[in-house]
């Protein structure tokens, strides 16, 4: 009979080409793990897996955190908020060289904190900032650069879906990876914005001034984002402090939004049942996905192959840094060809354990993992953002693409950056554990 750990490669190497021939990811996952474990073991163990692996892991209220955050995601898509944002965003630093393009990822970062989705971030800056900067002969595609590359702001900054699916996955706290996101989408905010300011001395045709906004219009903008800035250091705030759970902080964040949406009428009855409609949608993709997960986790378990990798790597004697290294290439080769999301949870179950092993802190892992998504989501050929762009603008992808790479060299930095400097990550959630 073929060796465990065998029949667990050729799973993965089976999803992956499920995968590739654009079977939806949950699917592909959860026939190659039960027919794998029928392999394995038998049919009747298979089906118990399927089954009550799957009930028992999403029968937590830990999970409830999901469809709250989400929920404030997509009432923050169907208001006003996202312009708000972006409008004062804009009157602070548009008067700058490439100060519009600035603005936008300044917006992106704190749409990244009210939503959590990059598809928000992209969804609303290409309505809103792509037209501004056209408006203002900014170049196109350094234009669709900023934009591409400010979004993915909102996988790293709490609230983030990623972090909350890593944290439930590998049974880590999911308020200090929060925490730890905030330490990396700083750093990549700003970095992002010297980027522009540099390009735009070197060639002052990419990011022309814009308007001089009088400090009269400036302070009345200000104040109209000022409510959903409050609910914001409301809801980080009390996770930081331990004043909330993460599930109390989404509610405390759903609730929030509502209110500030209907009070300051930023969204109709319409759109708000839009919302209500599009987070069930999202909760019920993203529940099978995860079931979908705890299956593929268990035919791993089976196949011995994590524990196997987790063997060869400790018994490498090196470097963590090395180590660190190899998954950056890693992940940059499987998002040629994976979306970011299968991308993670196809590795976290085979790698988790064995990078445990070999001293990684799992704060500091998961921040890692999910800077790599953001890259994942620009990276071509798949960066599903940039796609999610031309669908939106009918900007052509390879136009897009070619604006992002000034970025994912920036990204680069940051991801070396954070094995030099760990904590970047770790700074502010070691703070919550003292």
């Amino acid at each position: 009979m073929m060796a465990p750990e065998m029949i667990g490669l050729i799973g993965i190497i089976v999803l992956l080409v499920l995968i590739a021939l654009k079977m939806w990811v949950g699917a592909a996952m959860a026939i190659v793990s039960i027919v794998g474990i029928i392999i394995l073991k038998n049919t009747g163990v298979a089906w118990m897996a399927a089954g009550t692996s799957a009930f028992k892991n999403l029968n937590s209220y830990a999970f409830t955190v999901i469809p709250m955050f989400t929920l404030m995601g997509m009432v923050i898509s169907e208001s006003t908020m996202g312009k708000d944002l972006y409008d004062a965003a804009y009157a602070w630093v548009g008067r700058f060289r490439g100060g519009l393009a600035s603005a936008t990822v300044v917006a992106c970062g704190i749409l990244g904190a009210i939503s959590g989705s990059s598809n928000v971030g992209v969804l609303i800056m290409s309505r809103v900032a792509l037209p501004e900067m056209k408006k203002n002969n900014y170049d196109e595609t350094f234009a669709c650069g900023s934009v591409v590359a400010g979004a993915p702001l909102s996988i790293l900054i709490p609230p983030s879906m990623a972090f909350i699916t890593y944290g439930i996955i590998t049974e880590t706290s999911i308020g200090q990876l929060f925490m730890s996101g905030i330490g990396v989408g700083v750093v990549q905010m700003l970095l992002y914005i010297v980027l522009i300011v540099v390009m735009c001395i070197i060639k002052p045709e990419l990011g022309p001034r814009g308007p001089k906004v009088p400090l009269k219009q400036k302070m009345k903008v200000l104040l109209k984002i000022l409510p959903i800035m409050l609910l914001v250091i409301l809801v980080m705030g009390g996770v930081y402090a331990g004043f909330f759970t993460t599930t109390e902080a989404g509610a405390v964040g759903a609730f929030g939004s509502i209110l500030i949406a209907f009070i300051f009428r930023q969204i109709t009855v319409k759109k708000f049942t839009r919302a209500l409609k599009e987070t069930a949608t999202l909760c019920g993709m993203i529940f099978f996905l995860i079931a979908s997960t705890y299956i593929f986790v268990t035919f791993m378990s089976l196949s011995r192959l994590p524990m196997l990798l987790a063997n060869i790597i400790v018994s490498l004697e090196v470097p963590k840094w090395v180590i660190a290294v190899a998954l950056i290439v890693l992940y940059f080769i499987l998002g040629m060809f994976l979306p970011e999301t299968p991308m993670v949870l196809l590795t976290i179950p085979v790698l988790y354990s064995a990078l445990m092993r070999v001293g990684f802190d799992p704060i500091w892992l998961g921040a890692f993992v999910v800077k790599m998504m953001a890259v994942g989501s620009i990276s071509p050929p798949v960066g599903m953002t940039c796609y999610t762009m031309t669908a939106i603008t009918g900007i052509p992808v390879d136009k897009i693409f070619k604006g992002v790479i000034p970025y994912l060299a920036i990204d680069v930095v940051i991801l070396v950056l954070m094995i030099v400097f760990p904590g970047i990550a770790t700074f502010i959630p070691n703070l919550m554990a003292a």
